[in-house]
């Protein structure tokens, strides 16, 4: 069996490949010429995160192909019904950069929340000359123990974020299209755990209403989750992490309420424009910025990493019976 991982895999999923017989190509191969390579170096399994596309015509044109691996958790750059369709195995891995995902959350909302952001582009340019100014414009900041986090999405990231926000003594609310209540456990270092039952609301009103602090973490949607009205009825003064997708917030809404001062900060790791953010947003002293980073952790790749490779050699296996 022979892998192209074309958008890169951990030493450690590379290696365990390897041990198991199986040969691993960490070529980056350009979306244009994805196709040629695959079939003229007969790869059998295709992994990719978010840069390499996998649609119809790909799947189409590679009929060597039989299994594609999605290193994290969303699949909307792959056609997965389509390819299933077609008797090919989709894997992914769900859970493995989740705690990543989630720690650049409370990042951004402490950046937030203490200017850290706006101040680490100034001090550079104006801590010599305006110290003073800059010390007291900035403390007007606020501590996240007491506060109210809303997160909107109950999967495994929305899941970490919380757990996040208990251990710094927030409270909690969470959002989702229907009720759901999930058991989480808080594991400590002394092997001391706590368990916390949390059912969700559908109440987006009261919601909205509510959260000091509001952390999207739900798969791409074909609309906004948040807009004009949705941001009309949020606490004045609340902040925004969207770790998502582009697109489940409205950005040109959103700057209009940061300028009107409804919205005290957001934070964007993802954007409707990847690669090329709007300029407005890059140039807005408000927003937090990060280049779509959530699971670009060490810890997070070593884990995607073995976990795809131990999908790949267990389907080998069976393939093989």
């Amino acid at each position: 069996m022979k892998v192209l991982a074309n958008d890169g895999i951990s030493k450690a999923g590379e290696n365990a490949l390897k041990e198991a017989g199986i040969e691993i190509l960490d070529n980056r191969v350009a979306q244009d010429h994805v196709i040629n390579f695959i079939n003229d170096n007969n790869v059998d399994v295709l992994l990719v995160r978010s840069v390499t596309k996998v649609r119809k015509e790909l799947i189409d044109a590679c009929p060597g192909l039989k299994i594609i691996g999605r290193g994290g958790i969303g699949m909307d750059n792959i056609d997965v019904e389509y390819a299933k369709s077609k008797g090919i195995k989709i894997i992914n891995t769900p859970t493995a950069s989740s705690k990543s995902v989630a720690e650049l959350v409370f990042g951004h909302f402490i950046s937030l929340a203490r200017f850290l952001h706006e101040s680490n582009r100034l001090m550079p340019l104006e801590g010599d000359t305006h110290f003073s100014a800059m010390k007291k414009s900035f403390s007007n900041a606020y501590e996240l123990s007491g506060k109210t986090l809303g997160v909107i999405g109950f999967g495994s990231i929305g899941q970490e974020v919380i757990k996040i926000g208990i251990s710094l003594g927030m409270k909690v609310t969470v959002l989702t299209r229907s009720h759901k209540t999930e058991v989480l456990t808080l594991n400590f270092f002394d092997g001391q755990s706590v368990n916390f039952e949390i059912t969700s609301t559908n109440d987006m009103d009261a919601f909205l209403k509510n959260a000091d602090f509001i952390s999207i973490n739900t798969p791409k949607t074909n609309e906004y989750i948040i807009d004009t009205p949705q941001f009309e009825k949020m606490k004045d003064g609340a902040y925004i992490v969207n770790t998502a997708r582009g697109g489940v917030i409205n950005e040109v809404t959103l700057i209009d309420f940061i300028e009107s001062g409804k919205i005290a900060g957001a934070a964007l790791d993802v954007f409707e424009n990847e690669p090329s953010p709007e300029l407005p947003l890059l140039m807005n002293p408000a927003l937090s910025l990060s280049p779509h980073v959530g699971g670009n952790t060490v810890d997070a790749q070593e884990k995607i990493g073995i976990e795809l490779a131990e999908q790949i050699i267990k389907l080998q296996k069976e393939t093989i019976r």
